[in-house]
């Protein structure tokens, strides 16, 4: 191996041209070529980025010793499983899988080839910035993700899309993956998988949360509340801005000329974080089980959500 890993990147789509950005930013590593099963796509985003296309992902996995998996959703466990096969070190973009068998087997396969799998769960960085999962459980938590229709992620529901993140979130907070479904709403506007969630939750130590995402809305909104008892947390992550009414302050200063890279570039952070966890060994910020824990989370939102869609009871 030379000195920087080979670094690829498996998805010509949007987030995939992010993440090959990174790898043209970050040390320690080299962007060497995009692989999508279209081959256009591939040939346009290689030449912009002046690295190789690939259309066939045997050749792609020979040329690199890293990569990030960016494709739809519904193939991400197939490739990971492909590149673990081929001695590859991975970065998947969440969700790891769409089940919890698959995600069991990605684990797996990694252990056992001695495989640093890395699931993009960016927005944990953030939260980790602000010192969130220093302070204790909360007594209530209320997470809105609440986009426009773009037309992106269409083959999944917003529960894997995007109410994933917040799963992550609680899981972390919680230390579980287990969670009451106390009550939940569900709309699918645009096909047979949800569009619409609002789902209320009772987690470990009494935590409940109140979590919505929706890719149907006029005005989007992205904010975190959590109440402590004594006071609490407000993060507006489009205005950049927040409320603290406890004793205990938060990591990160937003008046600060110098923010830390996880909130500034959460992206790049994660990228950094699988860089050198495969040039050390050590484990990553965020590994497959704990892809899996947040899995498990959509795994029941989503069968509840699948009921009422379909015109059943969750």
């Amino acid at each position: 191996m030379t000195d920087k890993l080979r670094a690829g990147v498996a998805g010509a789509g949007v987030f995939g041209g992010y993440h090959a950005n990174k790898y043209l930013e970050v040390d320690g590593a080299d962007l060497v070529g995009i692989f999508d099963a279209d081959p256009q796509r591939a040939a346009k985003a290689a030449a912009e980025r002046g690295v190789t296309p690939y259309a066939a992902f045997d050749d792609f996995l020979a040329a690199v010793d890293i990569l990030t998996v960016a494709t739809p959703a519904t193939t991400h466990s197939a490739l990971v499983e492909q590149a673990l096969s081929a001695g590859r070190h991975v970065l998947v973009e969440k969700p790891i899988a769409l089940d919890l068998a698959a995600a069991d087997g990605l684990i797996t396969l990694a252990e056992r080839n001695e495989l640093i799998l890395q699931v993009g769960h960016q927005e944990r960085y953030v939260a980790d910035a602000f010192g969130l999962f220093e302070r204790g459980i909360p007594n209530r938590v209320r997470s809105r993700r609440l986009n426009n229709y773009s037309g992106r992620a269409m083959d999944v529901s917003i529960v894997f899309d995007l109410m994933i993140h917040d799963l992550d979130l609680l899981a972390i907070l919680t230390g579980t993956h287990e969670a009451r479904i106390v009550n939940i709403e569900a709309k699918a506007v645009h096909g047979t998988l949800a569009d619409f969630v609002r789902v209320d939750l009772q987690l470990a130590g009494g935590l409940e949360a109140e979590l919505s995402a929706s890719r149907l809305e006029q005005r989007p909104v992205r904010d975190l509340f959590l109440d402590y008892g004594e006071g609490s947390v407000l993060l507006d992550f489009l205005t950049r801005t927040f409320e603290n009414t406890t004793d205990q302050p938060l990591g990160i200063d937003l008046s600060a000329a110098t923010l830390p890279l996880a909130y500034r570039d959460p992206l790049r952070f994660g990228t950094e974080a699988f860089v050198a966890a495969v040039t050390t060994g050590q484990e990553p910020t965020v590994g497959g089980r704990a892809g899996r824990r947040a899995l498990a989370l959509a795994v029941e939102i989503e069968r509840a959500a699948n009921e009422i869609v379909r015109g059943g009871r969750p």
